[in-house]
């Protein structure tokens, strides 16, 4: 798809009439109207600046770019290269500080990047094959889901922010892998007491079952596109025995 056509179908995507985009991008709605219809050729900066105007990720951007006939303007450094080890290593303090309870960084498509000592009583009794991706870990058969009481409610939770970011950027590889992970969550039911905002996990464990609720922290600020993609979750209690339960899992031996 040439840039012209691409980001036409950005700015649909979005909800975006030409005059807002135009407004968002500080250019006229007519120059947006001829750089639609390829009548047009926009500079490297107006692309750099429809592409932030939209909301693109990092790496949408670069491709964007590169269809316009520019180099890409974010790098995309090599998740292990020095260059982000002060990243991993803040990463860690923050995994550490998190402790008793568990946290993990995922990537794009739920890839473990790092993780605390806490998500040893998510993984316990996992397959070993399933516990490099956090979505696997979570919802295969043979990962978390058999030990989780409200596993249908969970589940669709979790494919449904699947679904909301495949709807803000599309991407083959996650769309493959929702489509997998579709096939073992049962139809939910909302059940009794449902919190509306939040859907607890309800997970069985050798100190009774624990209520857990979720916060996900993204990298808005990156300009580096490995770090963008980068998301942690944090796992915290939902009620005082959740958090009792963890203190002692993470006690001495």
């Amino acid at each position: 798809m040439d840039f012209s056509a691409a980001l036409k179908e950005r700015r649909a995507s979005r909800r975006l009439s030409q005059l807002e985009l135009a407004l968002l991008a500080g250019t006229t709605q007519r120059h947006l109207s001829f750089i639609e219809s390829g009548r047009s050729v926009p500079g490297r900066e107006m692309v750099i600046r429809l592409t932030e105007s939209l909301g693109l990720p990092l790496r949408e951007r670069n491709q964007l770019l590169l269809a316009a006939g520019y180099a890409p303007a974010y790098p995309e450094t090599a998740l292990h290269s020095p260059d982000l080890a002060p990243v991993l290593a803040a990463l860690t303090h923050i995994l550490d500080a998190h402790m008793p309870y568990p946290a993990i960084v995922i990537d794009r498509y739920g890839e473990i990047v790092a993780a605390n000592a806490g998500l040893r009583i998510l993984a316990d009794g996992c397959a070993e094959h399933l516990r490099a991706n956090g979505y696997r870990l979570a919802l295969h058969p043979e990962g978390m889901a058999p030990r989780i009481a409200n596993f249908a409610e969970w589940g669709w939770h979790v494919l449904n922010a699947m679904t909301a970011e495949l709807n803000r950027n599309p991407d083959r590889r996650l769309a493959a892998l929702h489509a997998e992970l579709s096939q073992y969550v049962p139809a939910a039911r909302v059940a009794p007491g449902h919190l509306g905002f939040a859907v607890p996990l309800q997970l069985r464990t050798p100190h009774g079952e624990l209520r857990l609720m979720t916060t996900i922290t993204s990298f808005a600020t990156a300009v580096d596109v490995t770090i963008s993609e980068l998301k942690l979750e944090a796992f915290l209690p939902a009620d005082q025995a959740t958090a009792a339960a963890l203190s002692q899992e993470a006690g001495p031996g």
